[in-house]
């Protein structure tokens, strides 16, 4: 006997809702199928076990002394499934896995998750940076914050605040850095940063060509990197001015210039459309919206005024 093979899923999930509900036809409803099935389902196991479980009557079925005490076993079995399952769903529930990538998850995320952490001491946060774009439905990882146009299939999107960028340094060089504007001028410190941005930027401001190779530093992995060597002073850096807005608040960066031009892209919270209606997810959601509308916030009131790329278009090379 206890070599046979058990029986299968399906014909136990069938026996175990017939004998607690007592009908073939109630069990087939919370099954989803029809009490045919159910029937059938029963029978293949009476077949396996060579026993009968079930007096058939012609409105309701009766458990015999053996279906009885399988039934008993069988209902423990499903019950201690379920608490794992509900158990499991609490522990998933408590953990969020979020991956972004390194300059905001270093420079602007990871400042505030003790923000987060306080109002929901009951979710621990794991932080993932990384430039590669993770799958999310492998179940690794339960949102993302990426860089892009925001359309990604299977997955939703939320804006958080645009991409863009300008000169800054630190007070002592604000001087040096007058010249900036014209990248033809000589210039007594490095530019750091990507150099396509310098283009970019340089482009905003009428001029057809970015600054000559000789004008740059040393070049470094990552944005955060560049600021990093920024702060202490070894040149101007071309950088976001939401990234480092607590770095501009402090006084200790100052802008070079004072354009801001956007990158046309934008920096989006995503997670699968399956997970919409995770709790975890929804309150992350939730937080992290608020802190990004205060940074955009933030953000247009410091330069909102000033000169952009868009309204630059026709000003002559300064």
């Amino acid at each position: 006997m206890l070599d046979r093979p058990l029986p299968s899923l399906a014909a136990i999930r069938a026996f175990e809702a017939a004998a607690r509900l007592e009908s073939f036809t109630k069990a087939g409803h919370e099954l989803g199928t029809s009490s045919a099935s159910v029937s059938y389902h029963v029978r293949q196991l009476e077949a396996q076990l060579g026993v009968k479980l079930f007096r058939r009557h012609p409105h309701r079925v009766e458990l015999t002394d053996a279906g009885t005490l399988i039934a008993t076993e069988a209902g423990k079995a499903f019950a201690a499934l379920r608490a794992s399952f509900a158990r499991a769903a609490e522990m998933d529930e408590g953990r969020l896995s979020l991956t972004t990538l390194p300059t905001l998850g270093s420079s602007w995320l990871t400042p505030r998750l003790g923000l987060f952490r306080a109002a929901h001491p009951d979710i621990l946060v794991e932080l993932d940076v990384s430039d590669a774009a993770e799958d999310l439905t492998t179940g690794r990882f339960d949102m993302a914050i990426r860089n892009g146009d925001g359309r990604w299939p299977g997955l939703r999107t939320i804006e958080l605040f645009p991409s863009s960028f300008m000169p800054l340094c630190v007070p002592a060089l604000k001087a040096a850095a007058a010249g900036i504007a014209d990248p033809r001028a000589p210039l007594a410190v490095p530019l750091l940063g990507r150099q396509d941005w310098w283009s970019l930027w340089y482009q905003a401001l009428g001029w057809a060509e970015g600054p000559p190779q000789s004008r740059f530093g040393t070049s470094f992995s990552a944005e955060h990197l560049d600021v990093a060597a920024a702060l202490a002073g070894h040149g101007v850096v071309i950088a976001s001015p939401i990234l480092f807005r607590g770095e501009i608040d402090s006084g200790r960066l100052v802008p070079a210039h004072d354009m801001v031009v956007p990158a046309g892209r934008s920096f989006w919270l995503t997670y699968p459309v399956s997970r919409q209606n995770s709790r975890k997810i929804g309150l992350f959601r939730e937080w992290l919206c608020g802190e990004a509308a205060a940074a955009r916030a933030s953000h247009d009131t410091a330069f909102g005024k000033n000169r952009t790329a868009s309204n630059m278009a026709a000003v002559a090379r300064l």
